[in-house]
């Protein structure tokens, strides 16, 4: 039996499609897009979608999950975990309308917090599809790049819910 190469793509009947990430003596470690990391037994049936030569030591686990992470966030809809602050989880968004005999309205802040980071993301989205855009002249892309820069800039009001400082909006710079 020939060892499959770190990098060889497989589909698994359990994990689904995955890359190998390493290999010992014993084990193939995948990396599947839907489950993770798994180790799976030398002589573990699956499909074969791409087979790498077995010069195990020409690539490190580090290389290749970097790789495969970046892969994924280019072409998956999956994004990175965004977290809400600490001193804000549990609360609600309270709206008060200016009639007082309306009735307020009340939200979890955490469904909050998922709308605005799901508008960030598909900005991030919109962004890329300008980006690579073969119907579009340069100028044409600067042009709605500012657009979406200025939308940034106009949703850093929500920064304080980030827990992550990097992960915050940021809007047009004055530099």
């Amino acid at each position: 039996m020939k060892l499959l190469g770190i990098g060889s793509r497989i589909n698994h009947t359990e994990y689904g499609k995955g890359v190998v990430t390493n290999v010992t003596s014993q084990h193939y470690w995948v990396t599947f897009i839907e489950n993770g990391l798994e180790t799976l037994d030398l002589d573990t049936e699956f499909e074969i979608i791409e087979a790498t030569e077995d010069d195990v030591d020409t690539v490190s686990f580090y290389e290749v999950e970097k790789s495969l992470r970046s892969i994924l966030k280019k072409w998956s809809d999956a994004s990175e975990v965004i977290s809400i602050a600490d001193k804000w989880k549990g609360g609600k968004l309270i709206m008060q309308p200016g009639d007082e005999n309306l009735k307020s309205s009340e939200l979890p802040i955490d469904k909050f917090f998922h709308k605005i980071t799901m508008v960030r993301d598909r900005l991030r989205v919109m962004e890329q599809k300008i980006n690579s855009s073969k119907n579009l002249d340069e100028q044409e892309k600067i042009d709605l790049q500012q657009y979406i820069t200025r939308s940034y800039g106009s949703l850093t009001s929500f920064n304080v819910l980030f827990k992550l400082k990097s992960q915050q909006f940021k809007g047009q710079s004055s530099k």
